[in-house]
C-alpha cells in the first residue's frame, strides 16, 4: 500500500473495533490517518485522544462521528474522504447493535438490522467505489453467517444474490418479524443468524461484481469472523468464557489479513476465520438460543 493511507473503522468506541483502531495505528506509518467512528461525539474523540496516546501508536488517530444507521451520512462520509484524499485504503464495517438474552427480538429487530444489515449495504455502496488499489474492506460478521444456518427454504434468498437481491431479502425478514409470520416461514428467533447470513451473501454479491479487476489490483473485499470475543455484547450470550479472546487477541487475525503481501484469491469475497475461508454452504442451524429465546 502507498504512504499517506486512510483507514476508517466503524463502531470503534469499544471492544473489537477500539482495538482495530489501535492495531492499525500501530502498524500503520506516521503519515497514515485512522478514523476512529461512532455515533457518541463524547466517546468518540475520548477513544481517539485515548488510542492516539498510545506508546505503540505511530499513525494518526481522528475521531469522526458516524451514525450507521443514516445511510446518507455514510455516502457523505465516503464523498467527502475521496474529496479531501482521493479515497480511502482500509475500511473495517464492525458497527453492531447490543441485544441482551431476556429482551424481546422482535422488539428490537429494526435497531439489530439498521446497525448490521442496513449499514452493512450502505457501506458495501458507498465505500466499495472510493477504494483505491490494493485496499481492504471487510465487514465482521461470524462463524455463523454461513448459508447452512439458514432454514434450507431460505436459502435461495441468499445463495448467488446480488446486493438488490440481499437487501430484498432482509427486508421481507424484516417485515415477517413484524408480521408474526418469521418463524412460519423458516425465520430463526435469534436475530443475530439471519443477520450474519445476510452481511457475508451482502460482501459475496459485491465481491462477485468486482473479483476480476480487484485481484488485478491486489484489493481484498470480504468479511471476517475474529472468533469469540470476550465483550460486553457476546458474553451475555455464552456460559462458558474459558476460550474467548480479548479484543486486542481477536483483532490480530483480521489485521494481518488487512496488511496481507497478496491476496489470496481464496479468500476474496469469502468469510474469513483465522486466515481460512469457511464454506459458504456449511454450517447448521442453531438450536439452543432459539429454545431459550422461543416463548
Amino acid at each position: 500500500m502507498n504512504a499517506s493511507r486512510i483507514a476508517l473503522v466503524t463502531g470503534a468506541n469499544q471492544g473489537l473495533g477500539r482495538a482495530l483502531v489501535e492495531g492499525l495505528a500501530a502498524r500503520m506509518d506516521e503519515h497514515d490517518l485512522v478514523l476512529l467512528t461512532g455515533r457518541s461525539h463524547q466517546r468518540v474523540m475520548e477513544a481517539a485522544r485515548e488510542a492516539g496516546r498510545l506508546p505503540d501508536t505511530r499513525a494518526r488517530v481522528e475521531g469522526r462521528v458516524l451514525d450507521v444507521t443514516d445511510t446518507h451520512a455514510i455516502t457523505r462520509l465516503a464523498g467527502d474522504l475521496k474529496a479531501q484524499y482521493g479515497g480511502v485504503d482500509i475500511v473495517v464495517s464492525n458497527a453492531v447493535a447490543r441485544i441482551l438474552p431476556g429482551e424481546s427480538q422482535a422488539e428490537r429487530a429494526d435497531e439489530f438490522i439498521d446497525v448490521s444489515n442496513t449499514a452493512t449495504h450502505a457501506i458495501l455502496r458507498a465505500f466499495g467505489p472510493v477504494l483505491r488499489p490494493r485496499g481492504r474492506l471487510l465487514v465482521v460478521a461470524s462463524s455463523l453467517g454461513t448459508l447452512g444456518h439458514l432454514d434450507g427454504r431460505l436459502h435461495r434468498l441468499f445463495d448467488g444474490a446480488s446486493l438488490d437481491q440481499v437487501e430484498y431479502a432482509v427486508e421481507s425478514w424484516r417485515s415477517a418479524v413484524h408480521n408474526g409470520t418469521a418463524q412460519e416461514a423458516g425465520w430463526p428467533v435469534w436475530l443475530n443468524v439471519p443477520s450474519k447470513v445476510a452481511q457475508v451473501a451482502a460482501v459475496r454479491a459485491v465481491a462477485a461484481v468486482r473479483r476480476e479487476r480487484d485481484l488485478t489490483e491486489g484489493t481484498l473485499v470480504a468479511a471476517v469472523c475474529p472468533g469469540m470475543v470476550d465483550t460486553a455484547t457476546s458474553r451475555p450470550w455464552f456460559s462458558d468464557y474459558s476460550g474467548a479472546q480479548s479484543p486486542a487477541q481477536a483483532a490480530e487475525a483480521v489485521l494481518d489479513l488487512v496488511f496481507a503481501e497478496r491476496v489470496d484469491p481464496a479468500l476474496y469475497g469469502e468469510l474469513v476465520r483465522f486466515g481460512k475461508a469457511l464454506a459458504w454452504h456449511g454450517g447448521a442451524p442453531p438450536v439452543e438460543q432459539d429454545r431459550m429465546l422461543t416463548p
